[in-house]
């Protein structure tokens, strides 16, 4: 992947935990997990099950920011 191509998976990465996060307070992990895999799917870049679930448990213990880049570093 290049630099571009990993920079535009990140931002878009990013948007997704950013709507996710804004309307799924207190939701489950399942919830969030699901909501983030939409929003993958939707803009068609690819997250292992792995990834999801470190942003979803990021989402659901942080009730903030998260920054998406740094959790799946």
């Amino acid at each position: 992947m290049t630099d571009e191509n990993a920079a535009e998976k990140n931002e878009a990465v990013q948007i997704i935990v950013d709507r996710v996060s804004s309307w799924q307070d207190g939701a489950t992990e399942g919830t969030v997990a699901e909501e983030l895999r939409k929003g993958a799917d939707e803009v068609g870049i690819e997250l292992s099950d792995d990834d999801i679930a470190k942003l979803a448990d990021a989402i659901e213990s942080r009730h903030g920011v998260v920054d998406a880049k740094s959790v799946l570093s």
